[in-house]
């Protein structure tokens, strides 16, 4: 079932998560996914997940990821202690695409959700992949979820359209 502002967050997510760290730093290297308990970690946290159906796609490297780098500090002016980006890619590709993107440290984070489970529980994925969608949680609470309709585009879930809702 969709999340709704309103709603909860979900108390059972967990993703999975490769750390940045600077002796891993390379894209060349590889480290360990851990599951990352999403309702755990985000519990006290103002959040913002925007998912994108690849890594390394065209709509998602091009404008989605950029987007959500480039507004990093309004969203951090507005109390969003993490930005979270998630695919059904696995963990390592999404270590790959985070430093391809030169993004460092846990403010901003690549995560997989392996066989699109948590989109599926929402009704937010196709054919084992993710939709293209963004939820804002505030402390456990979903204060804004939305789905793009259009194939492609970017409008409801991009940076943009989620600094104006917060």
């Amino acid at each position: 079932m969709a999340l709704k502002p309103g709603d909860s967050f979900p108390n059972d997510v967990i993703f999975q998560h490769i750390p940045w760290t600077e002796e891993k730093g390379d894209i060349t290297s590889c480290g360990i996914p851990v599951p990352y308990n999403a309702s755990k970690e985000w519990a006290d946290k103002k959040v913002v997940l925007f998912s994108v159906p690849g890594a390394f796609t065209p709509t998602c490297s091009v404008n989605h990821v950029p987007g959500y780098i480039k507004n990093l500090p309004q969203l951090k002016e507005k109390g969003v202690q993490v930005v979270a980006v998630l695919a059904s890619n696995d963990p390592f590709v999404m270590s790959a695409w985070g430093k391809a993107n030169k993004v460092t440290g846990d403010d901003f984070l690549f995560l997989s959700d392996p066989d699109a489970k948590f989109s599926d529980s929402l009704g937010w994925a196709s054919g084992g992949r993710t939709g293209r969608y963004a939820i804002v949680i505030d402390h456990g609470k979903v204060t804004y979820a939305q789905i793009e309709t259009k194939k492609g585009a970017v409008e409801v879930s991009g940076a943009e359209a989620v600094l104006a809702h917060l």
